[in-house]
Formats: structure tokens, C-alpha cells, sequence
């Protein structure tokens, strides 16, 4: 497979720059496999979809301020975007201009808040040791980690909307996007109808990176955390034994519990680097809530392969002619 074969056209103004102005509001393009029929609905009637039995399960990671703006030591602007905490102080980050970054090099963001680049990496990657406890002082220093296909500074208001309302633990540097449609009111009306369980997926460096080869199988995505609880354990194990329908809320549920299967959704910490494109034969996942992704991204092939590259395509074309907005504050898509 090439990834050519997973673009289309995508006007831009059809890139989401802003939250719906009422979370919950998104417009839900809804796909059904069998019989291959796209229908056009509303998010706040997604518990409509959802029957007696089924087990949804929701990503609780929270967002963090990951993206930093400083200064090294020869006064040079500097952009610091966190991607992965390895031990207290010490984080994996994307640095701008990389070139200009290197081992030794020391960055101040705020009086007495420094830093050093202690290991360069490829990809522009740089490790980087804070001289202060950064997660203390994230919210004073950090800003909201917004995707670079929004053209403009976050806002107050990115700090709410940017973030779930079940958003709980964990440390992602983007949002699980599909999460963002949910309001208090529509997640009680689910669980009136079902079980919901949670996972904490960390969203890092894998959902975003892009695909540099062409040939799709000759890609690999970096490990993103995931953690798994005594209670969700033992309910994923049952469901999964009772043959429940289960449906996932977001790409990261989806490539977490297609790992987790693999150890028998034992509890804790694990990692995940499970590139999943069409060929894949999915062992959890009953049905999937996502939303509109990039063309030749990791993330439009994991979709194509649970829904069917010519029937994801055809979809996204209709999307385009019926002005859906698109990626992470956009609408929404019910694959079922």
C-alpha cells in the first residue's frame, strides 16, 4: 500500500479553527459497515446508538500545557513541545529551531525557571532536564499544546474545550480528540443505556508524527503510554467473554485495547507502538467514535482499516460536500 492511496482534498476553511461555540453541538456523520450507508445526525443524539449490554469505553488522560516558549542563553527564541515524562524532571521534547539545539545548551522560560538539553535525538527530538519541578509550575510557564493546523495563539477558553470533562490523570500532549464531543449530560445518558469503563491513554508523539515512507507497511509509530485499571481490567475481560458489543471513544482507546488484548488486558502500565492499517484484523473493537483525520496520517489508516479504505474515502468526500469541519475541534464520525 502507498500512502497516496489514503489522501483526498480538503478545503481549508474546512479545518476547524475554533470549538463548536456549545461543546456537544459537533454535527456526527454515522457509518454503518453492513450495507455500506452514511447517515447525517447530531452528537447529543449519539446515545441513540447505543443498545443494552454494550461496554464503551472512554480515554480519562488529561491535557497538559505541554508547549513551552523560552530563551537559550545567547537570548535566541526557543519552542520547547514536551512529548514524554521519563523520570521526575526529565522529559522527551520536540524543540524548534533543532538545528540550533544542542547537548549542553541551557534554557530559561521564566526568571530561575532553566533547563538544560542533557541528549540529542533524531527528529528534532532533544531530552531535556528541568532545574525546578516543571509540573508545578506547567500552568504559569505552559501553554496549551494546539495542533499546527490551527492558525492562531490558544485562548483562555482552549483551556476548557481543549480537555474532556471526564479528563482525570495522566499526561498527554494532545487532546483524545473524540472525547471532546461528550457533555456531562450526554455521558450520563450513556450510562443509563450502558457500562462505560476507563483506560488512561497518554496521546504523545505517535498521534501526530507524521508517515515520511511511502510505502505504508515500512512505517513505525514511536510507544505511547497506556494504564489500565484492577476494575477495568476485570470488566474488559468479561465483556470480551460475554461477546458484548464494545465501542471505543477515540483512535487511542482503539490501538490500547487492541494491545491490551495481547496480555489478556492484564492491569497496570504498558506501552504501545501498534501501527494499525487495512490488513489488520481487529480482535476488541465492536464500533468507533473518532473524528475527521489527516490525509496519508497513521490515524486515517487505523480508520480505514476498521471501516474500509473505498467506504472511509467516499465518506470524507461526502463530508467535504456537506461542509463538515474537520481534525481536533471538528465534527465527528460513529463507525458502525
Amino acid at each position: 500500500m502507498k500512502l497516496e492511496d489514503f489522501d483526498f482534498y480538503l478545503p481549508p476553511e474546512l479545518i476547524a479553527q475554533t470549538p463548536p461555540p456549545i461543546r456537544g453541538s459537533s454535527r456526527m456523520m454515522v457509518l454503518k459497515r453492513r450495507g455500506q450507508k452514511i447517515l447525517h445526525d447530531n452528537f447529543k443524539n449519539f446515545p441513540d446508538y447505543i443498545e443494552e449490554g454494550d461496554l464503551i469505553v472512554i480515554n480519562v488522560t488529561r491535557v497538559i500545557k505541554a508547549r513551552l516558549y523560552g530563551r537559550k542563553s545567547t537570548g535566541a527564541k526557543i519552542e520547547v513541545l514536551l512529548l514524554r515524562k521519563r523520570e521526575e524532571n526529565l522529559w522527551e521534547a520536540l524543540v524548534r529551531p533543532a538545528r540550533r539545539l544542542k547537548r549542553g545548551d541551557r534554557l530559561t522560560f521564566a526568571p530561575g525557571l532553566e533547563a538544560e538539553i542533557t541528549k540529542e535525538e533524531e527528529g528534532g527530538k532533544r531530552v531535556v532536564k528541568f532545574h525546578f519541578p516543571l509540573e508545578r509550575e506547567l500552568d504559569k510557564i505552559g501553554r496549551v499544546p494546539l495542533p499546527p493546523y490551527i492558525k492562531r495563539e490558544p485562548l483562555p477558553e482552549d483551556e476548557e474545550r481543549y480537555q474532556t470533562v471526564f479528563a482525570r490523570e495522566g499526561a498527554s500532549v494532545a487532546a483524545p480528540t473524540a472525547g471532546l464531543h461528550f457533555t456531562r449530560e450526554v455521558l450520563e445518558k450513556v450510562r443509563e443505556k450502558a457500562q462505560v469503563v476507563e483506560i488512561v491513554h497518554n496521546v504523545g508523539e505517535a498521534t501526530f508524527r507524521p508517515l515520511t515512507r511511502q510505502k505504508v507497511e515500512e512505517n513505525e509509530l514511536p510507544a505511547e503510554e497506556y494504564y489500565i485499571s484492577e476494575e477495568s481490567s476485570r470488566i474488559l475481560k468479561k465483556a470480551v467473554e460475554e461477546k458484548r458489543r464494545i465501542i471505543t471513544v477515540g483512535t487511542t482507546v482503539v490501538r490500547a485495547l487492541e494491545s491490551a488484548a495481547s496480555h489478556g488486558f492484564a492491569p497496570g502500565a504498558h506501552f504501545t507502538d501498534l501501527f494499525i492499517y487495512p490488513g489488520y484484523q481487529f480482535q476488541v473493537v465492536d464500533a468507533l467514535l473518532t473524528n475527521f483525520h489527516l490525509p496519508r496520517s497513521s490515524l486515517i489508516l487505523l480508520v480505514s482499516a476498521f471501516a474500509g479504505r473505498d467506504f472511509l474515502l467516499r465518506a470524507y468526500r461526502e463530508g467535504v460536500e456537506k461542509k463538515y469541519r474537520f481534525y481536533s475541534y471538528g465534527d465527528c464520525m460513529l463507525i458502525l
